[in-house]
C-alpha cells in the first residue's frame, strides 16, 4: 500500500499554528480492461508532529524486525557452512 502525503489547510488552536497533514491510503487495483489504476483506500488527517512520531515508532518497529531477521539468516548460514 503507498501513501500519497500533503499538507493540509493550516489550523489556529489558541493562538498557535497547528500544522496538518493529509494521508491518503492508495493501492493499484485492475481495472475491467485490465490496466492498472490506483484507487484511495481511505484519508486520514494527523497533526504534523504525530503523523512524524507515529512514522518515527514505525521506523522503530520495521528497525527491530531487521535486526531479529539478521540474527535469524545468521543461525541458518551457520548451519548450511557447518554442514
Amino acid at each position: 500500500m503507498a501513501k500519497v502525503i500533503a499538507e493540509k489547510v493550516q489550523e489556529q488552536q489558541q493562538g498557535e499554528e497547528v500544522k496538518i497533514v493529509e494521508i491518503k491510503h492508495t493501492r493499484i487495483m485492475q481495472d475491467a480492461s485490465g490496466n492498472d489504476v490506483e484507487v484511495v483506500d481511505f484519508v486520514e488527517s494527523k497533526e504534523l508532529d504525530m503523523a512524524i512520531s507515529d512514522c518515527e515508532a514505525f521506523k522503530a518497529g520495521l528497525e527491530k524486525q531487521l535486526t531479529e531477521c539478521e540474527a535469524e539468516l545468521a543461525e541458518y548460514i551457520a548451519i548450511r557452512d557447518a554442514e
